[in-house]
């Protein structure tokens, strides 16, 4: 990949993370396609093949990855439009996990793009940090890794797909009322 393109999907999240840091909601949805899929899973305690802490009779039980698969149940299974009203919720007055609202602070490394599926596509992996303060003492931090399709629309890169992995199992927060 050549570092003009690296660089321009890098301001390309920079970005997206200083409007959600700033609540400009609407602004941060113009980056999603119309057919977007925003997808969040969880870890979950699954044993290897090889583990000796436990013994399962069927061994077709034992799952070698972690992570929650297409098929089970995720955190968050979005679309633009299910997006949209989240945001719309934001603004009646009554999204009470939201008043007063959050105070965000999104953080990302570990960028790499490569060649996407399709032309005009490019696949962006990064890891993220999500601090979360609202009100006087809730504190919440979400950690984990994220694979994001990015297509471009009219020559402007926008969020075709987004896969979020966090790297808890149990999440501590007492809503997931945040973008990520």
């Amino acid at each position: 990949m050549d570092e003009v393109t690296i660089r321009e999907v890098e301001q390309f999240l920079y970005r997206e993370a200083r409007l959600l840091d700033e609540r400009r909601f609407h602004e941060w949805l113009d980056l999603f396609t119309e057919d977007v899929r925003y997808w969040m899973a969880a870890r979950s305690n699954r044993y290897p093949r090889h583990s000796k802490a436990i013994s399962i009779l069927d061994p077709e039980r034992y799952v070698e990855n972690d992570t929650t698969r297409e098929d089970e149940l995720a955190v968050l299974d979005e679309t633009k439009a299910t997006l949209s009203a989240r945001v719309a919720r934001l603004e009646t007055g009554m999204a009470w996990a939201e008043d007063p609202p959050s105070r965000t602070r999104h953080v990302l490394s570990n960028i790499e793009v490569e060649p996407g599926p399709g032309a005009d596509q490019l696949t962006v992996y990064a890891n993220f940090v999500v601090y979360r303060s609202r009100a006087e003492s809730e504190q919440d931090f979400y950690v984990g890794a994220r694979r994001d399709l990015l297509r471009r629309e009219g020559g402007a890169l926008k969020i075709a797909g987004r896969k979020l992995t966090l790297d808890q199992n149990v999440l501590a927060a007492k809503n997931v009322s945040i973008f990520f």
